[in-house]
């Protein structure tokens, strides 16, 4: 495994990890800002979790564009962020993905919880993820 990107700056190498999440970072700036949110440990049943979400998944998935769709690489790259995981463990944020996948006008919900910071923020990390 080559050198790996600062998961903060997603600019500089990474030349250190959290001693609690293992969280790649670049300096002590960068290590700063990333504990400015609570970071937990990896438990080795992290991707139980994942199983469990992938089968309460059962809405037909109907996409426009083939463009819309994620990589593998990109699904598991969101999946294997500690940072996207630690955010996930806030309770507004689990509010609001479960008021969207539980709408019969998702879309309209999306719109409404894009106006909230919590889950602009979470997308852009996401975004951050899949395009680094």
């Amino acid at each position: 495994m080559g050198p790996r990107q600062c998961q903060v700056c997603n600019q500089a190498q990474s030349k250190y990890k959290c001693p609690n999440c293992y969280l790649p970072y670049c300096s002590l700036v960068c290590f700063k800002k990333h504990k400015e949110f609570p970071c937990v440990k990896p438990q080795p049943s992290e991707f139980k979790t994942t199983a469990v979400l992938e089968s309460l998944v059962e809405k037909p998935l109907v996409v426009d564009e083939s463009s819309e769709v994620l990589q593998k690489c990109q699904l598991e790259a969101i999946a294997s962020s500690s940072e996207i995981r630690n955010a996930l463990n806030d309770k507004a944020l689990q509010e609001l993905v479960c008021r969207i996948n539980g709408s019969s006008n998702a879309e309209n919900e999306l719109d409404k919880a894009m106006e909230e910071e919590v889950f602009g923020l979470f997308t852009d990390k996401i975004l951050s993820t899949i395009n680094p």
